[in-house]
């Protein structure tokens, strides 16, 4: 027998026979143990190979039948039936599901665009002057378009026929080449649109918004910490990834770019304003001049638009300070005469019994000085009655860190020009066809998202209407990539959705039996601390990604551990997002470990399946360092969601 298949066997009988040891004996079972039996029996059974959907179905089935029989026989079959059909329906009626299919439409049409190689050849180019350059542009290139795909399996199978080869060749190590196209493979499930997050959050209660705003950083922060390991080991151990030659690096010239270098200069904004004003333009049609002249300027554009709109955000007028003093319906408002309606009392004196009350009062014949300072709470008022106690607002002093960026940036810029010859306007025109594109569209399906301009589901729209116009603009929209795509996201739609029903009703089953009460009555009697807590269900998640996927993961035990969190004080969005960096790991530990068998499908023959899985521990310890870094700093997720929703 393999090893996988004795290391399988062997966690199912350590499992059922934990069950039956830690349990009384059958003649002292309730409900509760049932409903913990049902829980050990469900995990076995999907470790044996039994779909998981259906599996949970009918286990749901059987133990809530048990459960009703034991209230009432007579009903029992009715009350299941009834079960299943509300648990069916409500799973019908979520309208956060419907953006499951939409997310998956989409990115199996960018997968089809076949923008991947493109992508990963100018960030390649690109990135050529950092050690691990190929390993550096193999995770970029995974988690860019594992954010606009989602699709993990996807991702590692076309990076593994894209960049495997290419590192291989160029020499670097067969562990750190699997290591890098595995671990930015599973980026999707974290990155945002993320179904993971969706799954989450209709399992949770929690706004998939929020989600999505909390996730983008925590994100950011395990690709860097991905690149940064990159990049130390190439620098450490150059055997490990030796850098390029440069014939690998030389990137080919249009003859006006040619041209150009060869009569005015390498440099290419200078060359082109050059040729644009003199006479050396007499052989170069002015419209190809003036078309490189814009994508060479693009750069600068941009940052002046970017610094434009940070600019009129500090310098924003505030919005003038409304009077919040309490009228009566009718009363008028004075119109600088002397004459007010007595329901409205005169500025100054809306407040006078507060005052009165708060001083004592003065002699009748002592007046103020002239130059006396009002009465607190009094309103101060000019000389020509004019009402001074709201000044009119005045545009806010532009903050020195302002001006600090300012300089920075136009430095870097300078120095970006100076050194942005035509090779490199060649790899940005490049970057302008593969990368731009994608980023707009993930732009705009996450900033819709995010900033409250569409809900989850009409930005899965938008996206998948993204999506079918970058296959078509780069001529790859067709009947048949439209019907495998349709096909394809039927297939993994029907797998969530019956996900879902199969979740909803074992989680109704366990709750009729009563395991949820008795789950939380046993972690309730270990008097832990919410850290002590937190670490104590981290554990656990971290260690069931090694025999279970994620979506089984999140179906079987969210439900469980989700109405734990009131007691401890934890905030679930806080959680989720804790969970989701943690069930990256689902896919990299063994023996499940999907993403090493998506991969070692399309590797090489030399390449094994240890290799694969001896290059992924490296980044399996780098998400548990981000997943502790997001504990112990919780605004890394947490700032975002504060400041665009509380």
């Amino acid at each position: 027998m393999r090893k996988e298949l004795w290391f399988g066997a062997t966690l199912m009988v350590l499992i059922v026979a934990a069950v039956f040891i830690l349990m009384p004996s059958p003649s002292e079972w309730t409900n509760g143990h049932l409903g913990l039996l049902m829980l050990a029996l469900i995990v076995a059974a999907i470790m044996l190979g039994f779909p998981t959907a259906f599996t949970l179905m009918g286990m749901g089935v059987l133990f809530a039948w048990l459960a009703y029989r034991h209230a009432d026989p007579n009903i029992a079959v009715q009350q299941t039936l009834d079960l299943m059909v509300q648990r069916t329906y409500a799973v019908m009626t979520n309208d956060v599901l419907i953006s499951v299919p939409l997310f998956v439409f989409m990115g199996y049409l960018v997968e089809r665009a076949n923008l991947i190689e493109r992508l990963f050849r100018s960030l390649h180019l690109a990135l050529a002057w950092l050690p691990g350059s190929l390993a550096v542009a193999t995770v970029i290139t995974c988690a860019v378009f594992a954010t606009a795909t989602g699709i993990v399996g996807a991702v590692v199978t076309l990076m593994g026929l894209l960049a495997l080869p290419a590192m291989l060749r160029a020499g670097y190590s067969a562990s750190l080449s699997a290591g890098a196209v595995t671990a930015g493979g599973c980026l999707g499930i974290l990155i945002p649109p993320s179904v993971l997050l969706i799954v989450y959050g209709a399992t949770a209660g929690v706004s998939v918004v929020q989600l999505y705003a909390g996730a983008f950083f925590p994100g950011l922060m395990l690709t860097a910490l991905y690149l940064l390991y990159v990049i130390l080991l190439a620098k450490l151990r150059p055997r490990l990834a030796p850098p390029l030659p440069l014939a690998e690096r030389e990137v080919p010239l249009p003859p006006l770019a040619q041209r150009l270098r060869d009569t005015i200069g390498a440099r290419a904004l200078p060359a082109l304003v050059t040729a644009l004003k003199g006479r050396r333009n007499a052989a170069i049609p002015t419209g190809q001049l003036m078309r490189q002249f814009g994508i060479a300027v693009l750069p600068a554009l941009v940052v002046a638009l970017l610094m434009g709109s940070i600019y009129a955000g500090v310098t924003a007028v505030p919005p003038a300070a409304i009077d919040s003093t309490l009228m009566e319906l009718g009363a008028q408002v004075s119109d600088g005469s002397d004459s007010f309606d007595t329901l409205a009392p005169p500025p100054g004196e809306a407040n006078a019994p507060a005052a009165a009350a708060a001083t004592p009062a003065a002699p009748a014949n002592d007046l103020p000085a002239p130059d006396a300072a009002p009465a607190p709470g009094a309103a101060a008022t000019s000389p020509a009655g004019a009402d001074t106690a709201n000044p009119p607002a005045t545009a806010p002093h532009v903050p020195n860190w302002f001006w600090i960026s300012l300089a920075a940036v136009c430095v870097a810029m300078a120095y970006f020009y100076w050194r942005f010859d035509f090779a490199r306007m060649e790899i940005f025109k490049q970057l302008l066809s593969s990368f731009f594109p994608l980023a707009v569209l993930i732009l705009a399906v996450l900033g819709s998202i995010v900033f409250g301009l569409a809900t989850p589901t009409e930005a899965a729209a938008v996206g998948a209407l993204g999506g079918t116009l970058l296959a078509a603009a780069y001529g790859q929209l067709n009947y048949g990539v439209v019907k495998e795509s349709v096909f394809l996201t039927a297939k993994t739609s029907a797998m969530v959705c019956w996900l879902f029903v199969g979740s909803s009703i074992f989680s109704a089953a366990f709750a009729l039996l009563g395991g949820q009460a008795l789950v939380e009555q046993w972690v309730m009697s270990l008097d832990l601390t919410p850290l002590q807590f937190m670490i104590l269900a981290q554990v656990i998640i971290f260690l069931l990604g090694w025999p279970l996927e994620w979506t089984e993961i999140i179906i079987i035990f969210m439900p469980i551990f989700v109405p734990l969190l009131d007691n401890f004080g934890i905030d679930p969005l806080f959680f989720g997002l804790l969970v989701a960096l943690n069930l990256q790991t689902a896919f990299l530990s063994p023996p499940v470990a999907m993403a090493a068998f998506y991969l070692k499908g399309v590797a090489p023959p030399h390449v094994t399946l240890n290799q694969i899985f001896g290059g992924m521990l490296p980044f399996m310890a780098i998400q548990v360092v981000a997943l502790v870094l997001l504990y112990m700093f919780p605004d890394i997720g947490l700032w975002l969601p504060k400041v665009l929703y509380q």
